[in-house]
């Protein structure tokens, strides 16, 4: 018989990516945001009751990170109280838990790519409520594992690719941050790695996934206007301009380093990174692939 999977946060880009990617060696529950909502303790005890799975992916969070700073309650519900109480309640009925969370858990200070190992200092109330979850998850449940990720984008929900694409299509000039340096992620790529973990029940404590290499959010920019341009997704030329992030003020300071080490991950889960540009590329074709269904 396959083991049932239980995916939280599916209506999201990574959940979304998750039931797409899938893996005929489980079978697969899904449950969006609005079906339940995590910081509810006792919700999150019933959904597990009911759907009895074996493992729970949590793919849920609250990713506006700017939001974040004003509305920091209800973050650090989503990405902190929620992630603890799913630990409480995967131990208490023995699921195992994997739960996903993020390179903002630095502080960028690092001039190479972070360990699972390295010091935490988060910068902002984002990677403070995503530490938090990360603790709640390991303290509660030992045998959880964690999947760090970083800058990850889709065709599905909101992103830095699908921003760059709207503003890309209504402006002939655009000013993007050229001293924040990290890994572009196409969730995609991390549903796959987050099924391969599922199937190495030994493997846990804390990994790290994002695809190869490491660029700037401007050089981010210039790559998704290149890709999206060959690809007839744009039409008219746009000229890209490097700034500090001095010049574009936000109100959640970001670290200017979030490149993460996933030797671990490759050597444990048998999978090869692949260079964020040529993620990006299959991940423009998919969104154009998608545009003509």
């Amino acid at each position: 018989m396959k083991q049932k999977v239980l995916v939280v946060g599916a209506g999201g880009q990574l959940g979304r990516e998750m039931l797409l990617a899938g893996d005929h060696r489980f079978e697969c529950a899904a449950l969006t945001r609005q079906e339940l909502d995590i910081g509810d303790a006792v919700a999150v005890v019933y959904a597990l009751s009911a759907h009895r799975p074996q493992v729970v992916i949590n793919a849920a969070a609250y990713t506006k990170v700017d939001m974040a700073e004003i509305d920091a309650d209800a973050a650090f519900r989503a990405n902190a109280e929620g992630p603890g109480n799913l630990a409480r309640a995967c131990l208490a009925q023995k699921i195992r838990l994997i739960h996903v969370s993020t390179d903002f858990v630095f502080d960028g200070e690092s001039s190479h790519p972070y360990q699972p190992s390295a010091p935490t200092a988060p910068l902002n109330e984002y990677g403070r409520g995503k530490l938090a979850g990360e603790q709640a998850v390991l303290s509660v449940a030992p045998g959880a594992l964690v999947m760090r990720t970083g800058w990850v984008y889709s065709r599905f929900g909101g992103n830095f690719v699908k921003s760059m694409l709207r503003l890309m299509a209504e402006r002939d000039e655009l000013s993007i941050v050229a001293d924040q340096v990290g890994t572009p992620t196409w969730a995609r790529g991390l549903a796959a790695a987050l099924w391969a973990a599922t199937a190495r029940p030994a493997l846990s404590g804390i990994y790290h996934w994002s695809d190869e290499g490491q660029c700037s959010w401007y050089e981010f920019a210039v790559a998704i206007y290149e890709e999206a341009s060959n690809l007839g997704l744009l039409e008219h030329p746009v000229t890209i301009r490097p700034i500090k992030s001095s010049e574009y003020p936000t109100p959640a300071r970001r670290p200017a380093y979030s490149v993460l080490d996933k030797t671990a991950s490759w050597r444990e889960l048998e999978l090869s990174g692949v260079p964020w540009r040529s993620q990006l590329a299959a991940m423009l074709a998919d969104m154009k692939a998608s545009l003509n269904e």
